[in-house]
C-alpha cells in the first residue's frame, strides 16, 4: 500500500466544488476544508507508488479549481482503532 496527505491550494471560490470533486475520487480516504495557506488537505490511499502517481498526477492535479499541491508521502502509519 501506498499513502500520501496532499494539501492543495484551489483557484479563489472553488475550495467546495474541488472537495465535491475529491469526494468522488476511489483513492481519496478523507478530506478537509482547511483554513490557512491550504485550502484542502486530502489523505490518499493506492495499491502501490504507480497508482500514486496517477491519481496524483492526472486525477487530483486535474481536477478543474486545482492551483497548487503539496505532497506528503507516508514512511509509516499509526492508526488509533
Amino acid at each position: 500500500m501506498a499513502g500520501a496527505i496532499v494539501l492543495i491550494n484551489t483557484d479563489i471560490g472553488k475550495e467546495s466544488s474541488v472537495l465535491e470533486q475529491l469526494k468522488a475520487l476511489d483513492s481519496v480516504e478523507c478530506a478537509y476544508l482547511l483554513y490557512g495557506v491550504y485550502d484542502i488537505a486530502v489523505k490518499v490511499r493506492t495499491t502501490d507508488m504507480a497508482t500514486m502517481d496517477e491519481v496524483l498526477l492526472t486525477e487530483i492535479r486535474g481536477l478543474p479549481g486545482v492551483r497548487a499541491t503539496l505532497t506528503l508521502v507516508v514512511s509509516k502509519e499509526f492508526r488509533r482503532v
